[in-house]
């Protein structure tokens, strides 16, 4: 404990280290400002009651868990920051079969500058279209008769100042996330989806602790259902954290007196190499169908049709798990490419024992990829449903999303990344880390 106290002192005596981290915390403020900043023209009072009556258990729900709260207060920044990783997917995905933008990925700097140019443009257009759809939504709200936004409001020209605030919203939080990437510390996107999941967690306790005092749920079950989460969602996230070392030996070449290699060394493939990104990959694209739903509140038949995108129920769960399944084979296929690995080995003399070199060797890599990948991504589509399932057996919804799904691996994954770049300043100016290593192993998403 003395350490970490240590480790936190020092962290304030570097001007440059702590200039970084006031300057992103400044920025996440200003981002939950936003959070709570009302659309012009809505009515707040009937929007609190609309929430409360309409937004529970919903997709809707689990979409204003990412932005922090702000889609149930239709502030400026509703929308968030999901639109522009919508169009991060989308360039990607352009980027694994149009060989223009396989061209741009090989272009070096250059090439990543216009792949970040076209991925704004793209947030502008997604940010358009999902701006539309609550634009449409809010004004068919009326949960006590008297409608969020007046009748005098309401019309092309609400429409109209709600997507283009919207869309200044999600520009200016893009802008302020690469603000942080640059200036402050930690990756700017991630801090700020996980400081809007960090902001809902005093509501998700105020939740639990309200079940059991109204004599709902006993203490007893309460404890043991937090326990059986917390241990499901642990040994969940260690074992797609397991890796597979394959053994590379190095040919021994001498050269006039001395001799080269005869050394084996690992190449390490992760059970999880894609990470979160197909739990994101996925859930942007099952926001589509609601997005798409929102624009025909009047119609009966797309309305019960919604009911079965709820993401509590089992048809979307099963959609979903299968949609994470076949997105982390391809993500991971993106990130991973057997044959350069083994075109790289080749050339530095390298070969796996009993494996020819070339087509034979990628062939071994690709095989035992695809082998490992499969508990990967079944074990990544349990964490994405698991709290779907906790909602099933009576956990409120803000608790279950809170410690389940993408909520926990991005909390994780975005705090072991900060805290390893704190690390890195640290250790750079011969102070001690939190870690006796000096090594803490983060994630970026």
């Amino acid at each position: 404990m003395a350490k970490l106290t240590e480790s936190f002192r020092n962290i304030f005596k570097i001007q440059e280290l702590r200039q970084r981290i006031l300057y992103t915390a400044g920025l996440l403020i200003i981002v939950r400002f936003g959070s709570h900043v009302t659309l012009p023209g809505i009515d707040a009072a009937v929007l609190a009651e609309a929430m409360r009556n309409q937004a529970q258990n919903t997709l809707f729900s689990l979409y204003d868990l990412f932005v922090g709260g702000a889609f149930s207060n239709a502030a400026i920044f509703a929308l968030g920051i999901m639109p522009y990783i919508s169009s991060s997917i989308i360039i990607q995905l352009l980027g694994a079969v149009v060989p223009y933008f396989q061209k741009l990925s090989k272009e070096g700097e250059e090439g990543r500058k216009k792949i970040t140019q076209l991925t704004r443009y793209g947030t502008v257009g997604v940010s358009l279209l999902q701006a539309w759809g609550v634009s449409v939504q809010l004004s068919s709200i009326s949960p006590t008769g008297a409608p969020i936004i007046p009748l005098d409001v309401q019309g092309f020209g609400f429409q109209l100042s709600t997507m283009i605030v919207l869309t200044a919203g999600t520009i200016f939080m893009m802008w302020l996330g690469e603000q942080i990437t640059e200036r402050g510390i930690g990756n700017g996107i991630s801090l700020i989806i996980f400081i809007g999941i960090i902001a809902r967690f005093p509501n998700a306790v105020l939740d639990e602790y309200q079940l059991v005092s109204s004599g709902a749920r006993g203490l007893i079950v309460e404890i043991i259902v937090i326990g059986m989460m917390c241990l499901i969602v642990a040994g969940i996230v260690m074992v797609t954290q397991a890796t597979r070392r394959i053994p590379v030996q190095y040919a021994k070449r001498v050269v006039g007196r001395k001799i080269y290699g005869g050394v084996t060394q690992y190449i390490p493939i992760r059970v999880n190499t894609a990470g979160v990104m197909p739990i994101i990959f996925a859930q942007a694209i099952m926001f589509i169908p609601n997005t798409v739903l929102t624009f025909f509140p009047d119609n009966e038949f797309l309305q019960s049709l919604a009911g079965y995108l709820n993401y509590t129920s089992l048809p979307y769960s099963f959609v979903y798990g299968l949609m994470i399944i076949f997105f982390t084979y391809f993500y991971t296929a993106v990130a991973f490419n057997p044959k350069d690995v083994a075109e790289t080995m080749q050339k530095q003399g390298g070969f796996i024992p009993g494996i020819r070199p070339g087509k034979h060797t990628s062939d071994f890599i690709d095989n035992i990829l695809t082998k490992i990948t499969l508990p990967g991504s079944v074990f990544l589509a349990v964490v994405a449903i698991l709290p779907a399932i906790m909602v099933r057996f009576g956990v409120t919804s803000n608790f279950a999303s809170f410690f389940g799904g993408t909520s926990l691996l991005i909390i994780v994954g975005v705090g072991l990344d900060t805290l390893q770049q704190i690390e890195s300043h640290l250790l750079m100016r011969h102070y001690d880390g939190f870690m006796k290593s000096g090594k803490i192993k983060g994630r970026r998403f």
